[in-house]
C-alpha cells in the first residue's frame, strides 16, 4: 500500500488535492482514499490531508500511517510541525521552500538523513494562476517523484477531474503549473 500525508494550512487545497489524485488514481482500477483531519478549520490553520492507494481493498480507515510520501505545500510548517512524525527510512519527502536542499538541512536538522525534494510551489501557483494555491504544483512534483503515472496520461485524466468544477482557462493554468513543477522539482 502506498500512503501519503500532506501538510499544509487550510485554504491552500491538500484537500483537493488529495480528492483530485484519488480520483485520477480511481479511474486507473486501484483502490483509493482522500481524508483529511482539520485542526481548527480555520483559514490559515495547519491541518493534514492523506492518501492510501493499493490494487487490494483498503480496510484501514484510521489517519495514522507510516508514510511513503510526505508532502509539505506551506514552507512555515517544516519549522513549526512535527513533519517526520512516523516515518520510514524510505520516506520521501517533497518540500515548498524557497530555500536550497542545504539551506532547508541547516534550518531543519532532523531532515540530515532523509529524500528531500524541493520546489517552489507558492510561486508557480503565483505565476500560473495569478494566486497562492500551491496543491496543483505538488501533484506535478509527486507525478515526478514517484513515477507513479505518466505527466501526460496524468495531465489529460487530472484536466477531466477538474472539468467538473472549473472553467477552461483555470484547468489550463492548473495544467501549466503542474507541468512546471514537474520540470522543476530537484
Amino acid at each position: 500500500m502506498l500512503e501519503i500525508r500532506w501538510h499544509s494550512r487550510a485554504g491552500q487545497g491538500a484537500v483537493t488535492g488529495a480528492k483530485g489524485l484519488a480520483d485520477v488514481i480511481a479511474g486507473t482500477g486501484k483502490e483509493v482514499q482522500a481524508f483529511a483531519f482539520y485542526g481548527s478549520a480555520k483559514r490559515g490553520a495547519s491541518m493534514t490531508a492523506y492518501n492510501r492507494i493499493d490494487s487490494e481493498p483498503i480496510l484501514n480507515h484510521e489517519k495514522f500511517m507510516n508514510p511513503d510520501y510526505i508532502l509539505v505545500i506551506d514552507p512555515g510548517l517544516v519549522f513549526i510541525t512535527n513533519i517526520c512524525l512516523y516515518d520510514k527510512p524510505s520516506t520521501k519527502y517533497i518540500i515548498t521552500t524557497r530555500l536550497s536542499k542545504e539551506e532547508l538541512i541547516e534550518k531543519k536538522p532532523e531532515l540530515a538523513n532523509k529524500e528531500i525534494y524541493t520546489l517552489d510551489c507558492i510561486q508557480i501557483s503565483i505565476d500560473a494562476l495569478g494566486k497562492s494555491i500551491p496543491n496543483a504544483p505538488m501533484l506535478g512534483a509527486l507525478m515526478k517523484v514517484s513515477g507513479m503515472l505518466e505527466i501526460d496520461f496524468f495531465l489529460e485524466a487530472f484536466s477531466k477531474v477538474l472539468g467538473k468544477k472549473l472553467p477552461p482557462q483555470v484547468i489550463e493554468a492548473n495544467k501549466v503549473a503542474i507541468r512546471r513543477a514537474y520540470e522543476e522539482v530537484k
